[in-house]
């Protein structure tokens, strides 16, 4: 089992497809394509990559009819639930439920009320979860001048509308997000929404930025309000390729003691005692396992004068010498191996410990 008991506030339960969310289920990483979904080789062979880099619910953007058309074809193909993203036309929405996706997101900012009405009904019918998804960029017109701007009061306000609108319906298969780029509007926002309903909440900060930035963003947003039990789904957004933004999701629940996937690897800064290439050692072995489900903490260390001390709790590592290494397990020198053998031998005794549990 890869989670670690915490504190968290209680949420519904819901099943979206094969993955449940919310109640005492773990939390869940998800993730976005970038391609066009019109093109399905190309978003089928995206969502591939994201689901070997540790992704557990997808979401892609539905422009029109051809769009909606290939939501059935994309959900044959891949492994892990299926979401569509919605803007403007509720039309789409509707399309997108009648091809069998698991699950919606629209945006109140954009879809009038009338037109949300027919996509729950729908979505009732169907079983179908929908995401509120309420963004400070498209906040309501009225929302925004009530509280002077998207401020943390308004997307509250704006999430508790459209819930009762729901709830009015009869529907509850209800998962929310406040986003903001904002990361304190983003932080108050969700706090308030978790002290006024139960309904589960997937976190994000949008329009995060590039790699830096919003890994940045994302562990203070994201990771402030998991350390208070907020939170049961999270993305982490990232302009660009969005396999890169699952190592720095799992990093933040790793990082918080929240799930226990994948690699942690612990490296050293590096000083004057280092002797060897730690740098390129580092984004070797993090290439070598890239994609691991399993957790396994490693530690490579620059210099054997305290390498092992500083990571004694590491399943594994490796503190470097003048052209070799000690490997140690729990702290524990055993094995004294040349430079040029780190990587493999590495990954021999880590495949050793997984033939071991």
């Amino acid at each position: 089992m890869d989670d670690v008991s915490q504190s968290r506030r209680k949420t519904r339960k819901l099943s979206l497809g094969s993955v449940q969310i919310g109640g005492d289920a773990p939390i869940i990483v998800q993730s976005m394509t970038n391609t066009d979904t019109r093109d399905v080789k190309a978003t089928v062979g995206q969502i591939q990559a994201l689901q070997q880099a540790g992704c557990e619910i997808v979401r892609v953007a539905v422009v029109d009819d051809e769009a909606a058309g290939a939501l059935a074809v994309i959900k044959k193909k891949i492994r892990i639930p299926l979401i569509a993203d919605i803007h403007f036309h509720h039309q789409m929405a509707l399309a997108a439920i009648r091809n069998g996706v698991d699950g919606i997101r629209i945006n109140p900012g954009n879809i009038a009320s009338d037109k949300i009405a027919k996509i729950v009904r729908a979505a009732k019918e169907r079983q179908t979860v929908i995401r509120i998804g309420v963004n400070a960029g498209s906040l309501e017109k009225d929302l925004a001048l009530q509280y002077g701007g998207p401020t943390a009061q308004a997307l509250c306000a704006s999430a508790l509308r459209h819930i009762e609108l729901f709830e009015d319906l009869g529907f509850d298969r209800i998962k929310l997000s406040l986003k903001s780029s904002d990361v304190p509007v983003m932080i108050q926002a969700y706090r308030m929404i978790a002290a006024r309903t139960d309904y589960p909440l997937h976190l994000g900060v949008t329009e995060a930025g590039t790699l830096v930035d919003a890994a940045i963003k994302s562990a203070l947003g994201i990771g402030v309000l998991l350390s208070e039990g907020i939170g049961d789904t999270i993305r982490v957004s990232v302009t660009g390729d969005p396999v890169q933004e699952l190592p720095v999701a799992y990093g933040i629940l790793r990082a918080l003691k929240i799930r226990r996937v994948g690699p942690e690897i612990i490296a050293c800064p590096t000083c004057g005692r280092c002797r060897i290439d730690l740098t390129s050692l580092v984004k070797e072995v993090e290439k070598a396992l890239a994609g691991r489900k399993k957790y396994v903490k490693v530690a490579l260390m620059g210099c054997v004068v305290n390498g092992p001390g500083e990571a004694a709790d590491a399943d594994i590592g490796i503190a470097g010498g003048h052209g070799f290494g000690m490997m140690f397990k729990k702290g524990v020198a055993y094995k004294k191996v040349k430079e040029k053998d780190f990587v493999p031998v590495l990954l021999e005794e880590i495949q050793a410990l997984d033939n071991e549990t």
